[in-house]
């Protein structure tokens, strides 16, 4: 099963960390949150990524492309044609990993229709570059399986700056509200699952398409949403104070993403 996720994205209030870098490869530690994200999604057994590219995605490329010299001492021996042996490399990654460019500017709704030929399944996990968690990824495959909508997501109780998911006991979402001034539940996590019916509700001919306004806020509205209630940890980089408390915790050894 293909995992999608959204790298596109610039990180403007993060800005000073470092300005050359694309929001999913500031780092945690020496690794990319992209990396930390991919790491999570393989413990579980998904390793098939597709990463959707746009601001920068060159920096994202390179690193895959150069990993082991990027993360392992190397030796180019050039008296042999410049032979590279590296150095106690570590074999830590079985993925395999798609980059493909959906555009600087485009927006998610539209970044995820640019990658629907990589979608062979009849669904699909689908994330951001930019958070990370603890969601128990098999229960939430399991939960959307056994509900059946078009898309289920993970629903977290952090503070309230983000999309707010009025749900019924159930699980059927009932509207999908994105950035509310003010939440008293729980909100996107951004951890979903998606069924292939989700293509038909963008338009392949259009760049501005916004996942969270245009196409969750009808799928919920038709009844063909479901959230998985998550209450354990996530965290978002969205600023730099998110930043610094993601690598505090990580250099002190408690990162409760880090189920690997």
């Amino acid at each position: 099963m293909k995992v999608v996720i959204l790298c596109g994205g610039q990180g403007t209030r993060i800005r000073g960390v470092n300005d050359d870098l694309p929001k999913p490869m500031i780092p945690i530690g020496r690794y990319p949150i992209l990396w930390h994200i991919m790491r999570g999604y393989a413990a579980a057994g998904f390793t098939d990524f597709v990463l959707c590219l746009g601001y920068r995605g060159w920096v994202i490329k390179d690193f895959f492309l150069n990993y082991h010299a990027t993360i392992a001492d190397f030796t180019i021996d050039f008296r042999r044609n410049a032979q590279v042996t590296f150095e106690h490399a570590p074999n830590d990654i079985d993925w395999r990993v798609t980059l493909a460019e959906t555009g600087e500017k485009t927006q998610t709704g539209s970044r995820i229709k640019r990658i629907e030929r990589y979608i062979t399944d009849d669904e699909f996990l689908l994330t951001y570059g930019d958070g990370v968690s603890n969601v128990d990824l098999a229960h939430l495959l399991a939960f959307h399986r056994k509900n059946k909508p078009i898309v289920t997501v993970s629903g977290v109780r952090p503070p309230g700056r983000f999309g707010e998911i009025e749900h019924e006991a159930s699980g059927r979402v009932v509207e999908f509200n994105e950035k509310p001034q003010a939440t008293g539940g729980r909100i996107s996590g951004g951890f979903f699952v998606c069924s292939r019916q989700i293509f038909d509700y963008l338009d392949s001919g259009r760049d501005d398409e916004i996942l969270e306004s245009h196409v969750l806020q009808r799928i919920a509205r038709e009844g063909r949403m479901a959230m998985y209630p998550h209450d354990g940890f996530w965290q978002c980089m969205d600023t730099y104070r998110d930043y610094a408390l993601l690598n505090e915790v990580y250099e002190q050894g408690k990162a409760p993403w880090k189920v690997w």
